[in-house]
């Protein structure tokens, strides 16, 4: 484990050998990274959240592949197996996410095309996923700062920045951008279990010099009531061919607030988190992790007290104004969904 300054920060740093991984657990304290150098520890980084935002999990799952590439081809004439047995692993660590299994998928595609040098053909796709995610963040970041013209204010919720993604950020990316155009009252949810805004978000957009005011969760909807903002800004986990979209516990209730006050809510992030083959998103399956997350510790044998705990809700079509991609924006997704994305660029 290792120390590093905040300016140097990144979630994920590949050495050529081994995958560094920012504990995000224990920022802003402490900004240590773990090193791994197989996909076992990489799944394990995955599952504990000490990776997180699922462009960054995607990215992440592919070094892990790499690096079961790096281990099996050498030490064994059945290394397709064995790295099969890991990408299968690396599958499990969070269930919702879809850019985790298009990475393994693009993943596996290269290595079944190939067996003579494969180590060579995996860690350069891995790093196209890496730098594709950056450019895509980038462009994101100038498409929905035009629809930001104007605006005086915005609240995001959890942390789509550097921190979930290859860099710059899918929803905080967009910040970004358009605050370099204008000054830009931006607001921030604490976003609980696991406090994600406080200690993130925060701190991402402190050290990028963009004031930022910190909210509880519960003083969204009376914040919007002063008109102190016009949209509300997110990423995704999972978006459904409708538009439906999964993302962090608590944006439901900020879009259902978000009609009730006037104010539009954006999504923004890059197609690979857009399923095609799921109509609606009824179907997204949601992360349910441990009681213990929530539960304070003198409850956690109390059999009369227990706690759910999802990670992620879903927010239908019809209460999102914009979803926001590389391939360009979709204005009032519930009309039409996201299809015309599809087969844009190709």
């Amino acid at each position: 484990m290792t120390e590093q300054n905040s300016q140097t920060v990144q979630a994920l740093q590949w050495t050529g050998t081994s995958l560094k991984v920012l504990d995000q657990r224990r920022l802003p304290e402490h900004i240590l990274y773990d090193e791994y150098t197989d996909a076992a520890g990489v799944t394990e980084a995955i599952a504990s959240m000490r990776v997180r935002g699922a462009p960054a999990i995607g990215i992440a799952a592919a070094y892990g592949v790499v690096l079961s590439v790096r281990r099996h081809f050498t030490a064994s004439g059945d290394w397709q197996q064995q790295v099969q047995a890991d990408i299968d692993t690396l599958a499990k660590s969070r269930p919702t996410a879809v850019n985790l299994f298009w990475a393994l998928e693009q993943m596996t595609a290269v290595l079944n095309s190939q067996d003579e040098n494969p180590v060579a053909f995996a860690e350069t796709l891995a790093k196209q996923i890496h730098a594709d995610d950056i450019a895509a963040n980038l462009k994101m970041g100038e498409l929905g700062a035009d629809l930001l013209a104007g605006a005086k204010g915005v609240l995001t919720h959890c942390n789509t920045g550097a921190l979930a993604t290859g860099g710059h950020g899918t929803a905080l990316g967009v910040i970004r951008s358009a605050y370099r155009r204008h000054t830009l009252n931006v607001f921030a949810g604490e976003t609980r279990p696991w406090l994600q805004g406080v200690r993130l978000t925060v701190w991402e957009l402190a050290q990028d010099g963009i004031p930022v005011t910190l909210i509880a969760d519960s003083a969204a909807a009376w914040l919007m009531k002063t008109g102190a903002v016009e949209w509300v800004i997110v990423g995704a986990d999972r978006i459904a061919a409708n538009g439906d979209t999964a993302n962090k516990i608590g944006t439901y209730s900020l879009a259902v607030l978000a009609k009730q006050h006037g104010v539009k809510v954006m999504v923004v992030a890059p197609t690979t988190t857009i399923d095609w083959d799921m109509a609606t998103g009824e179907h997204i399956e949601i992360e349910q992790r441990q009681q213990s997350e929530l539960l304070p510790e003198c409850y956690r044998d109390n059999s009369l007290v227990s706690a759910w705990n999802p990670v992620f809700d879903v927010t239908p079509a019809s209460l999102i104004s914009a979803i926001v991609t590389e391939r360009g924006i979709v204005i009032n997704p519930q009309e039409h969904g996201v299809g015309s994305l599809k087969h844009v660029g190709e």
